[in-house]
């Protein structure tokens, strides 16, 4: 069993450049057992587990990410900014990117496109999307808010059971 995390852009502090803000984050919630990952990636029971920094910080480096990374192997993607997904350097990956960033807009008309969304590719509001022919992306849209009000899109904590093949 492991516990892991990955920096998004509000943890770098004021105009996401502050550094020190996301190294105190990052002592704070390992000193309570989460292994933070920044561009690397770890084995849980067999499962690659690779963790890219935050895009909008200018620490998003999936060449280093994927330093170690086995493509012929299973694993799984954490990225908190969808954006990153269109990006080149994902090479050989196959495979989910679970994502959060967007709060799924936070509010939305029922049957509408979320107005506003912190993101350039309009598709990544939330939920399981379709990137390429090699991967897909889970936008998760969180507990939290960029702004003190939600409408039609629920907060949400997303549970995953992964077996064996």
């Amino acid at each position: 069993m492991a516990t892991l995390g990955i920096l998004g852009n509000h943890d770098y502090g004021k105009n996401w450049a502050q550094g020190s803000v996301a190294q105190h984050i990052k002592n704070i919630l390992e000193n309570q057992g989460v292994q933070m990952l920044r561009n690397e990636q770890v084995e849980v029971h067999g499962l690659q587990i690779a963790g890219a920094d935050d895009l909008w910080a200018k620490q998003w480096d999936i060449q280093k990410t994927f330093s170690r990374y086995d493509f012929d192997g299973p694993g799984v993607v954490l990225c908190h900014n969808p954006d990153a997904c269109d990006l080149p350097g994902w090479g050989a990956y196959r495979g989910y990117v679970l994502a959060g960033h967007t709060h799924g807009g936070q509010c939305k008309a029922p049957f509408l496109e979320a107005p506003i969304l912190p993101v350039k590719n309009k598709k990544y509001s939330c939920g399981d999307i379709e990137v390429d022919d090699k991967k897909r992306v889970y936008i998760n849209r969180a507990l939290g808010c960029s702004w003190p009000i939600r409408f039609n899109v629920r907060p949400e904590i997303t549970v995953f059971t992964l077996v064996r093949a």
